[in-house]
């Protein structure tokens, strides 16, 4: 038996399939002689991309990323899903006029016209190779060139079976796909690992009972004559035991031959864990990740570290990117622990929560972490509430002024639009975003989606009762929109929270922070009894400051944790009686204009971020109260700490 698995456009090139990795070697596992080929197509059509002339890798980025709630990258794909170079022209060309520049514009027709070209060239190379069965992988905007791909290679040869799934054939998702495209044998809904390997052990040549095994096996979609048959999803999630390391090999050879390979660099994937462990108690309103599966489970810390120290040997790469939707914090004191004594300098980025501490976040930049998406999203407690975050503002501040101190690229957006917020959630945070603008600025604001599987979607009483699905699908698929429903990921619905004129407000101010991090400082060192402070943002005039009186020592450093003024005057009041309530609100109102501070919710926080000569010495003093003996030697060869003036 011949199995070829593929991945399609629009898949980064810079990264190997994490899906077919895994899948690809749990096959060579269980049936050592079943031929496993994996096509990477992506890499493919960039190289025909560049063939074709006048693409660039920041078009490739643009279907990849970009344009994923516009749904440019499944669209270009649909002349071939369809056979037809003309299909919704002109309602693309209508919509897309506003939303997107007019040479980006041109780019996606060209490529609409011209790639049913590339899926024949590509169906006929994997048919040619005769593969019993093909199967294709499809999250983000996969879906179409998956589609067509597996369309033409039906036309080619009957007699092979095909397979979709990944994150688009979830749920219902997966049902709507197979009842609408039949020449799509089977859909794999839900996690793969186990599914799959019974499909291919129900097609093996001597299996003569394949067709009773195909109804029992679990998540599967597969056809009782003309009619689509759903097999319930298992109950069983799969424990990470059973979740093999990925072969990644096929990737590289394939990225050797390629033209393209200057676009980007490669990072190799790794999962350590599945499912949200906060997720599991408080699913985040708007979140639709993990679909049926947010159960959360993590690899043992042996088979982790072991699997991340192999890869990087074997690819002689040292970039890496966790797939993890949340870090799973035992990793902290194990994994990346281990890691962070390597023969080698790892680059990792990590998704984690917006709630750890300092020693937490110096873990992981000892460890390599490099970026990190804490999933902070809003500055206003009273809007994380709404989302259920289980964080404040406050928090959210303190983790990006860490992160800086530690030298931890940040990725986040700033998202709006959830049912009961109000403008006076966000006038007082736009009103203190100059004090931040030496911290790492988000990518930028948005309104939120409706997304499948989120809360806002299952339940309507949330507040958006009215959904339709999101208007990319209708211009894509020719299906109705009850098929559309089951379809789709994303759904229009009616705008909820702040009005559009707050929401530009707070876009203005995001930008204006964007513009000015690159010129902007706060930083601090605690020296001798004061607190030396140097400032170079825009929005401040001032330039050095130097705390020395005791008390305003004492606040400033209560302030590296969010406090209620109430504690602050206690706290004063116990080291001198001269200080009262008004002399200390008085200086926090000082300390706000001075932009020193960030005040939300009853809670004070210092902004200023460490500075690198008083992180030095802070890691030797923590160095030394744990017993690390080689990093203080290391760090004793440093210049001493010294003062700021």
């Amino acid at each position: 038996m011949k199995i070829t698995l593929v991945c399609m456009p629009w898949a980064s090139i810079a990264t190997p399939s994490l899906a077919l990795g895994i899948l690809s070697k749990k096959i060579a596992d269980t049936f050592p002689e079943v031929e496993t080929e994996t096509v990477y197509a992506n890499i493919d059509f960039a190289d025909w991309m560049f063939h074709q002339g006048g693409y660039t890798a920041n078009d490739f980025g643009f279907f990849s990323l970009e344009s994923y709630f516009m749904g440019c990258g499944d669209w270009v794909f649909s002349s071939a899903l369809y056979d037809d170079t003309s299909w919704r022209v002109e309602e693309f060309r209508r919509e897309m006029t506003d939303s997107i520049s007019a040479e980006r514009l041109e780019t996606c027709l060209r490529i609409h016209r011209t790639v049913p070209a590339f899926i024949d060239a590509l169906a006929r190379r994997i048919v040619a190779d005769g593969p019993d069965l093909v199967g294709a992988t499809s999250t983000f905007q996969q879906n179409v060139a998956s589609l067509a791909l597996l369309r033409r290679v039906k036309e080619l040869s009957p007699d092979t079976r095909t397979v979709m799934g990944g994150a688009n054939c979830d749920g219902p998702q997966g049902e709507a796909l197979h009842r609408n495209f039949d020449f799509v044998d089977y859909v794999v809904r839900g996690e793969g690992e186990r599914t799959f390997t019974q499909l291919v052990a129900a097609h093996l040549p001597d299996d003569a009972d394949s067709g009773e095994d195909i109804s029992r096996i679990p998540g599967l979609c597969w056809r009782d004559g003309d009619a689509s048959v759903s097999n319930p999803l298992s109950d069983r999630l799969l424990a990470p035991g059973e979740i093999p390391s990925p072969d990644y090999d096929a990737y590289f050879e394939r990225l050797r031959r390629s033209r393209v390979q200057s676009w980007s660099e490669p990072v190799l994937v790794v999962e350590g864990a599945r499912g949200c462990w906060w997720g599991e108690k408080h699913h985040c309103t708007f979140c639709g990740l993990n679909g049926s599966a947010m159960t959360f489970r993590s690899k043992s810390p042996h088979t982790y570290l072991e699997e991340i120290l192999t890869l990087a040997g074997r690819h002689r790469v040292l970039d890496f990117y966790a797939v993890d939707n949340i870090l799973e914090m035992s990793y902290l004191d194990s994994v990346l622990a281990k890691i962070a004594e390597a023969p080698f300098d790892l680059r990792i980025q990590y998704e984690v929560k917006s709630n750890m501490k300092l020693s937490q976040i110096a873990q992981l930049r000892a460890a390599g972490v490099v970026s990190v998406q804490p999933g902070i999203e809003n500055l206003s407690t009273r809007v994380l509430k709404i989302m259920d975050k289980g964080v404040s503002g406050t928090l959210n501040v303190r983790f990006l002024r860490d992160a800086e101190s530690n030298g931890l690229s940040v990725a986040w957006n700033y998202l709006y639009g959830f049912p009961g917020e109000t403008e006076d959630d966000y006038l007082p945070v736009i009103e203190q975003l100059p004090a931040l603008h030496h911290l790492h600025p988000c990518t930028g604001a948005g309104r939120i989606a409706l997304e499948r599987f989120s809360p806002y979607f299952d339940r309507p009483d949330l507040g958006f009762a009215e959904r339709r699905p999101h208007w990319q699908y209708p211009l894509i698929y020719d299906l109705p929109d009850t098929e559309l429903a089951d379809l789709a990921y994303l759904f229009d619905t009616d705008d909820r929270g702040i009005e559009k004129a707050i929401a530009d407000r707070l876009d203005e101010a995001l930008q204006e922070w964007r513009e000015n991090y690159v010129r902007s400082r706060l930083s601090y060192a605690d020296v001798d009894g004061r607190i030396e402070l140097v400032n170079s943002r825009p929005g401040f005039a001032w330039r050095t400051m130097t705390l020395d009186d005791p008390v305003e020592v004492e606040l400033f450093r209560a302030l590296h944790d969010p406090r209620t003024n109430d504690h602050l005057v206690r706290r004063a009041g116990q080291r001198s009686g001269a200080w009262d309530r008004p002399r200390v609100e008085g200086l926090l109102a000082d300390w706000r204009r001075q932009g020193l501070i960030f005040v939300e919710d009853d809670r004070v926080l210092h902004v200023a971020t460490e500075d690198d000569n008083q992180l030095m010495c802070r890691i030797r003093r923590e160095s030394q109260k744990s017993g690390g003996p080689e990093l203080a030697l290391e760090l004793a060869e440093e210049p001493a700490c010294v003062t700021i003036s």
